[in-house]
């Protein structure tokens, strides 16, 4: 059984930072350390969206266009665990942030490539 539990969130003002936490569990069929990963946010209203992907071993990292320079994704294959470093954050950074875990050892921007997922962690910034 794969599972995934998000962490972090919270409130933070304007221009803040936070960092949120993937913890994964998983089997010997679905090993995290060949899983790409990716976080995804969805604000009310509105769709999942991509925010950062990582691929098995870290050697390539894929960022949104809005969190680029802002945001930064990384991952501990030994601790089974996926990072997203979040600064100067903007009001419009107010979502639900999931992780996910792709079908393959590659990430995706796509939400059909994942097939496992977490129960998201809000994030909310007040300007």
């Amino acid at each position: 059984q794969v599972q995934l539990v998000e962490s972090g969130g919270g409130s933070v003002q304007a221009g803040g930072s936070l960092r949120l936490s993937c913890t994964v569990s998983t089997t010997s069929e679905r090993p995290f350390s060949r899983a790409g990963m990716g976080w995804f946010r969805q604000a009310p209203g509105k769709e999942r969206e991509f925010v950062a992907g990582i691929i098995y071993n870290s050697a390539s990292t894929y960022y949104a266009d809005s969190v680029k320079g802002r945001f930064t994704i990384s991952r501990d294959n030994a601790k089974g665990t996926l990072y997203l470093q979040m600064n100067t954050l903007k009001s419009e950074d107010t979502a639900v942030y999931y992780c996910g875990m792709a079908k393959t050892i590659l990430t995706s921007r796509l939400v059909s490539n994942y097939d496992y997922w977490g129960q998201g962690t809000q994030v909310t910034v007040s300007s």
